[in-house]
């Protein structure tokens, strides 16, 4: 599968306060929302607990129970049902050493028609020794004409294990709705130790409907998909034929997949013709992987199902 550009490169305190120790109110001055959401997890008494958590509008963040026998989840959830041209989201998530937890999104993101300004995401995920997170939110939707620059970097601590990706829808399918024109600069950096170990860019601008019907590039494609897999343990060639097995179960026409390692990562990949199908294939995948990484039930939470 081509890529249109690679780069290498419990209760606890909830404090109303970033990170730095200072509130992360956004600048007034700013066009559009800036919204904020920072969460910590720890690991004390025997079990992964809320040590850190600060929001703002239009994020919130909501701790549904988890299904027995899983891990704790935070949910993101946006208050405006959609982002529109000049929208900040900065999203941070740390899991201290041997925590163990999954965040995902109450719903799909829609990024909205812009007249110039872009919507910008910035995506912060820190996993301490020995701790695992997964960030599995559903897909973003395109509106045509939309401009998003997103940004996810990725931490990882000795013996760290992380389950996450993302899927990019080109326009509102269900509408008739496809993708023409706009900006859409999706970018990934995972270290390790403090070493880069994989960077991704996916870039497209200007006339996208070209671009995305070129065969060289998306052939077609009205979805793409990344998910990427970091064991704490093991070599992660060892998931790479069960994962291929498990793409081969949801093999579908218009729908092309692949699994390889790179860096000390399982990257797997999507393309395909219709979201709803590309999306029902990442989640086995991600089903799977939980459970043959970490001994996890493998299911997803109830909100990829509504």
């Amino acid at each position: 599968m081509t890529s249109l550009a690679v780069i290498a490169r419990s209760a606890a305190t909830t404090q109303s306060q970033s990170q730095s120790g200072k509130p992360a109110i956004p600048d007034p001055a700013a066009s559009g929302v800036a919204g904020v959401a920072e969460i910590g997890f720890i690991r004390r008494d025997g079990a992964t607990r809320l040590a850190h958590l600060y929001q703002h509008d239009p994020l919130r963040v909501l701790f549904p129970t988890p299904e027995p026998g899983d891990i704790p989840l935070a949910v993101l959830l946006t208050t405006s049902g959609g982002l529109v041209a000049g929208d900040r989201l900065t999203i941070s998530v740390r899991a201290e050493e041997n925590a163990a937890a999954q965040v995902t999104a109450a719903a799909a993101e829609k990024i909205y028609r812009s007249l110039g300004a872009t919507t910008e995401i910035t995506q912060h995920l820190a996993v301490g020794e020995g701790a695992w997170l997964e960030y599995l939110p559903p897909e973003t939707i395109l509106f045509d004409r939309a401009q998003l620059r997103r940004q996810t970097i990725v931490e990882l601590g000795p013996r760290a294990g992380f389950l996450g990706g993302g899927i990019l829808v080109f326009g509102r399918q269900a509408h008739g709705e496809r993708l023409t024109h706009g900006l859409v600069n999706e970018r990934w950096e995972v270290s390790r130790d403090g070493t880069l170990v994989w960077g991704d860019a996916l870039h497209l601008d200007g006339d996208i409907a070209g671009i995305l019907a070129d065969p060289a590039c998306l052939a077609g494609a009205a979805a793409c998909a990344t998910l990427i897999l970091t064991p704490p343990s093991g070599d992660p060639r060892h998931f790479v034929d069960a994962a291929r097995a498990v793409q081969a179960r949801s093999a579908a026409s218009g729908l092309q997949a692949g699994v390889t390692v790179v860096g000390g990562l399982l990257i797997a990949r999507w393309l395909a013709t219709d979201a709803l199908i590309l999306r029902r294939a990442y989640a086995d995948l991600a089903c799977h992987l939980r459970q043959a990484a970490m001994g996890l039930p493998p299911r997803l939470p109830r909100l990829w199902h509504v």
